[in-house]
């Protein structure tokens, strides 16, 4: 079986999307000896890279994100003649915008059966947030042909792939009949909690063995909800001035937000990129407690990485993300407040953490293996393919 992923939503920098294709592509190469693999993603150049059973189209797309890297894949032409020349027998694709509708003609054309991931649930990400301009009622009227949308667009997928149940049921609701879910994985092989140099990452950002490290890793942005990290950050700070110490990951539109964070205490440390999955190991691992602000995430791949690492995740309850937090809850915030995230994280501080961390790094070992998520997700490719 020869598949091609084709998303929108890939640069150098780029985090959950971009782990999820390469490790496709590796387990091709380690586990499905009879299968291939095509990628095709937006780049500085067109160009294409192969190995032995995978190949990687970058097509030359203008920069759409300075900070994040990404582009934007306008070039549908040079689309299909890649396509035209591989003939895969399955296309996925990860983008809900113009590559979508892209890939629903291409497959129509060529017959080619066709699948679509719903990596993030953007009509609640980004619109839910307009009401303070819009006003209500003109954020439902937003809000119902953006549902309008979902459901015309991917109803014309053979499968929506999702990841979470509660996520595949407000699909549902709204009309969407093709719903598949399909688990998180994790490279256990390098996000584990094997012994290494933490004291010697936390001594590097100045974090000393009285306190307690927090980190976060992803977009500083309004859809992740990361203002209201900086805003817990300053309350735990009033609060008890020396006990925590706050590492970010990322970068974003808030990156001013973390600088003046940053300039009113010294414990906060900031790394705009990391791209190397080891160097991110070795930070999750010396970490006490990974805070995970987000409302509306649907992927959350970074916290079951954490957990794999045996570093507990402190969030807010009531988001797609729940289903793959391997330990109890229930010191987690109730409401979507500075005040509740900063309680939520004292509470769980105050835990034997090495111990909940390391249950729900068994788990996640156990659970979510990329091997095993993949030889699912590839009996509904199969399926899809026999209709």
């Amino acid at each position: 079986m020869k598949i091609c992923d084709l998303t929108q939503f890939y640069s150098p920098l780029s985090g959950g999307v971009k782990r999820y294709v390469h490790e496709k592509i590796a387990y091709i190469d380690k586990h499905a000896q009879d299968d291939e693999h095509v990628l095709i993603v937006p780049g500085a150049r067109t160009e294409v890279t192969s190995k032995a059973r995978s190949r990687v189209y970058s097509i030359h797309s203008p920069l759409v994100s300075r900070t994040s890297r990404y582009r934007a894949l306008l070039n549908l032409r040079a689309i299909d003649e890649i396509l035209q020349r591989e003939r895969p027998d399955i296309i996925e694709s990860s983008d809900p915008y113009q590559i979508a509708w892209k890939t629903i003609k291409a497959g129509r054309s060529l017959k080619i059966p066709i699948v679509a991931f719903y990596h993030s649930h953007f009509p609640e990400a980004y619109l839910r947030s307009t009401t303070r301009f819009l006003g209500k009622r003109a954020t439902r009227f937003t809000m119902k042909l953006a549902r309008e949308y979902v459901r015309k667009l991917y109803n014309q997928f053979q499968a929506t792939l999702v990841p979470s149940e509660r996520l595949a049921s407000v699909l549902g609701e709204w009309g969407v009949r093709n719903v598949r879910v399909v688990s998180l994985g994790v490279n256990i092989d390098i996000f584990n909690p094997a012994p290494d140099d933490a004291a010697a990452t936390r001594g590097s950002l100045g974090v000393s063995t009285a306190q307690k490290l927090l980190l976060y890793v992803g977009r500083l942005a309004k859809e992740k909800n990361t203002q209201t990290l900086f805003q817990t950050l300053e309350l735990l700070q009033r609060r008890r001035p020396q006990d925590f110490h706050l590492l970010v990951i990322g970068d974003g539109p808030q990156r001013e937000q973390l600088r003046k964070l940053q300039a009113r205490h010294q414990n906060v440390s900031w790394i705009r990129y990391c791209t190397d999955s080891a160097d991110l190991a070795r930070y999750y691992r010396a970490a006490d407690l990974f805070v995970h602000p987000g409302i509306q995430e649907t992927f959350g791949l970074v916290a079951l990485e954490s957990q794999a690492c045996g570093t507990p995740v402190a969030g807010i309850r009531g988001s797609y993300m729940d289903r793959i937090i391997l330990h109890d809850q229930e010191s987690w915030a109730r409401e979507n407040t500075p005040e509740a995230l900063a309680d939520a994280t004292e509470e769980l501080s105050a835990r034997k953490l090495q111990k909940l961390g390391g249950s729900a790094s068994r788990l996640a070992e156990e659970l979510h293996g990329w091997p095993r998520v993949f030889e699912q997700l590839f009996c509904i490719y199969r399926e899809v393919c026999s209709h």
